[in-house]
């Protein structure tokens, strides 16, 4: 599994190379390593579904129990076949949507590579760090993906609002991942699946991890970065958007609700989110003229409606969860791939200016028919299928009801923007002039039909959707029902309200344009764009603020605060958890006295120094006299490298002193400016004391990582000192890192030194050329000897 994870990426890098001699062959190229992941997932499926999922592990630091754990169960075989197929489907459609790439599309062929690899990394972890990890990189990735090059304004606010809103989103989630794992004793997610945790701990870590899968999955109030993100090229938001980013938050949900199954909140907030974004997305998507946007606002609403299921936890919820993720995947891929046919060969995606396509493009108009119906719930479509199962679902009274009215309401909306989309793209309007279009290459017609195809076979082939579905949900829900996906369970209430939605779909859509009027005279109190704007506003004008008052120019002051933070912080956690210490000694050797009692001199003498060379030459004293601290605990390697940084230190010192004046000229400050002062630095000092003490006596015995060193020192590297070990080969990456530290800030150094130096040379040319000019410059009485003579 982990190769087939670095294969996408290792691709990605390749590509870049190979679209230098043959730029029409990076997408198929970039289509093999989803391909190879597809069919493996595809020979394993059997295996998978009898209960024997193929499990990887690799330890890369089995000392402190990290490692990347990968697990192909029924759930992730979902993910796979849309992660991996659509990402085929897509790569291909990109070789004739991009024609010859150049550019941002050359660029979006290894990131998509790249995107397709860390989402496969994704669906298949199983462990909760490693999730994280690839949770953070395909974030990353369609930042890149949605501001492609940045030279346009509304690509970069949008690659950036997206980034914010997820990364924050990323981050609280990350707490809410270590909680769980902490409060557990493990971070693996099959582990924890067998046995869930409970608690207060665990309560709140599923609050933290919701923040995360909502705003993964632009659920209400984080909704708002998907529609913006549209600006991205159509391929790009057909696979981001339709068939793995946007699906992230809801598989989160779905993977872990095995684990929370103690926790009682989270299907009440699940529906709760669920249902207002699914109803708020339908509702815009009824507005909107560009067919982008019409399907980025129904993508929010599918998406809400996912999050109902995914939160469930019962055997049926699950069931119609893995269906509706198959065929959301399906046609909203389906649909997206259309539109940028559409967009591609007419110039345009605004319904005011589509006219009668479905003439011109009647391949294409099948495709978008097949594909709107699956959106809709239409027999005999894997839509149909699956929403038959989420109505089957809430069945009940009380709150389950009103989630039940909640799914039927925002499916009768569905059927309105779908009906909306179809009409405005495809059909020919009174008084319009047909739109142009040029012929449909059959390349770039093949991908969305093969989608479109699935959205049929996947429907009338149920038997095989729910062998899938089943196995999942019964794993999922820890229970097995009677219910099955199937075309036909009878005439019953869920057939009645597929058959409600249907009819009251078309009716709200035949009367939209009146609909639109109506909603263009209500006020609009909450807007997320604008609460995000302002938001945003207001954190750029606090930054400024503080800023302004704490970047002041002044050293003492940035001390300062770094003290305070330093004794608000880790200070008052140290005084909760702070231990009485145990066997307590003044010194280890005699010699450490003399030694300490010339630090504390040479530190007051410091600060009550008047001329700089006394300054300096007393905190060279502090360093010469903490090297002897080192000799004297036995560590004459760090006293070596301790002599060689005072002395280099008080000789660039002493240089520099040169160009100063002998004294220090700043008037002294105030008594009432100095007491603060004062007292923040004795507490920043008592902190650090004590904080030493009390870190160094908290451990009586070596740690696991101490151990290995100690075991491995002289074995593995042929070193006696254990340290030097340390520094140069077991963390030698580490020590490489912080020469090349050094060097890059050498080389700043030296260079501004020589600029320094050319800017006087070139100066004083300057002055001396002006002295020449002006000394040469003929005044006017001698222009006028010269003339007369």
């Amino acid at each position: 599994m982990l190769a087939l994870v670095v294969s996408h990426l290792l691709v990605a890098l390749v590509l870049s190379l190979v679209s230098m001699r043959h730029s029409r062959a990076i997408y198929p190229v970039a289509a093999l390593p989803p391909t190879a992941a597809l069919c493996w997932a595809l020979a394993h499926a059997d295996s998978v579904l009898a209960g024997s999922p193929p499990v990887t592990r690799m330890n890369w630091s089995a000392t402190l129990g990290l490692e990347f754990a990968f697990r192909l169960d029924t759930l992730a075989l979902v993910m796979t076949l849309l992660v991996s197929g659509i990402g085929v489907l897509v790569l291909l459609y990109c070789r004739w949507y991009f024609g010859t790439p150049s550019g941002d599309a050359k660029r979006s062929a290894s990131l998509l590579l790249a995107f397709a690899g860390v989402m496969f990394g994704l669906v298949l972890a199983d462990d909760l760090l490693t999730l994280y990890v690839f949770w953070e990189l395909t974030t990353i990735c369609s930042f890149l993906l949605v501001g492609q090059s940045g030279v346009s304004r509304e690509s970069r606010r949008a690659s950036l609002q997206a980034l914010l809103v997820t990364t924050l989103g990323g981050l609280v989630m990350l707490l809410g991942f270590i909680v769980l794992g902490e409060s557990s004793g493990t971070y693996r997610i099959s582990e924890l699946a067998a046995d869930p945790p409970d608690g207060a701990a665990v309560a709140v870590a599923t609050g933290l991890i919701l923040v995360g899968a909502f705003t993964k999955s632009a659920q209400v109030p984080f909704h708002n970065w998907l529609p913006a993100a549209m600006v991205a090229p159509t391929p790009i938001s057909a696979y981001l958007h339709a068939a793995s980013m946007v699906k992230a938050g809801v598989f989160l949900v779905a993977r872990l609700t095995p684990v929370l199954s103690e926790v009682s909140y989270l299907p009440v907030v699940t529906a709760v989110f669920g249902l207002v974004t699914m109803f708020l997305g339908g509702w815009r998507a009824l507005r909107e003229h560009d067919l982008k946007l019409l399907l980025a606002y129904g993508t929010v609403s599918q998406l809400g409606f996912l999050m109902v299921l995914a939160g469930s936890g019962s055997y049926t919820g699950e069931l119609a969860l893995a269906g509706m993720l198959l065929a959301h995947g399906a046609f909203k891929a389906t649909l997206f791939l259309v539109i940028g046919i559409v967009d591609h060969q007419t110039g345009t995606r605004d319904i005011r200016e589509l006219s009668g396509l479905g003439r011109r493009m009647p391949w294409v108009t099948s495709v978008a028919v097949l594909a709107a119906m699956s959106m809709a719930g239409v027999p005999p479509t894997i839509g149909f299928v699956a929403k038959e199962a989420a109505f089957e679902t809430y069945l009940g009274t009380g709150a389950v009801a009103a989630v039940e009215a909640g799914i039927v309401a925002g499916s009768v909306l569905t059927v309105a923007y779908t009906a909306r989309l179809l009409f405005g793209c495809f059909a020919s309007k009174r008084g319009a002039v047909p739109t142009e279009a040029h012929p449909v290459p059959a390349g770039m017609l093949l991908p969305p039909a093969v989608t479109a195809l699935a959205c049929l076979v996947l429907g009338v082939a149920y038997p095989l959707t729910d062998e899938l579905a089943a196995t999942y949900a019964e794993r999922a829900a820890g229970s097995s029902g009677e219910y099955h996906l199937g075309l036909w369970h009878g005439f019953n209430q869920p057939l009645v309200f597929s058959a409600v939605t249907l009819f009251a779909g078309l009716t709200l859509a035949a009367h939209n344009a009146r609909l639109n009027l109506l909603r263009s005279r209500l006020p609009r109190p909450l807007d997320a764009q604008r609460g995000y704007e302002r938001i945003m506003g207001s954190l750029e004008r606090l930054a400024v603020g503080v800023t302004g008052r704490v970047q002041v120019g002044s050293l003492p002051t940035y001390l300062g605060i770094i003290l305070l933070a330093v004794l608000v912080v880790p200070g008052s956690v140290l005084l909760m958890r702070v231990t009485p210490i145990e066997q307590l000694r003044w010194w280890d050797n005699v010699l450490q006295l003399p030694l300490a009692l010339v630090i504390l001199v040479a530190a007051a003498g410091v600060v009550r120094a008047t001329r700089r060379i006394t300054a300096v030459l007393l905190v060279g004293v502090i360093g010469y006299g903490i090297g002897g601290m080192f000799i004297v605990g036995g560590g004459p390697d760090l006293a070596l490298t301790q002599f060689l940084v005072e002395t280099l230190t008080l000789i660039a010192f002493v240089l520099v002193l040169r160009r100063l004046p002998a004294r220090f000229t700043e008037t002294p400050s105030a008594r009432r400016v100095r007491l603060p002062k004062v007292l923040v630095s004795l507490a920043g000092g008592v902190f650090v004391g004590f904080a030493a003490l009390i870190f160094s006596s908290a451990r009586d015995t070596p740690s696991r990582v101490s151990a290995e060193y100690l075991e491995h020192a002289e074995e593995g590297t042929s070193a006696t000192n254990v340290v030097n070990a340390i520094i140069v080969d077991f963390r030698a990456f580490d020590t490489v890192g912080e020469l090349s530290v050094l060097a890059v800030t050498a080389t700043g150094v030296a260079s501004l030194v020589l600029s320094s130096r050319s800017a006087r040379r070139r100066k004083h040319a300057r002055s001396d050329w002006r002295q020449l000019s002006a000394t040469a410059r003929p005044t006017a009485g001698e222009h006028g000897e010269r003339g007369s003579a």
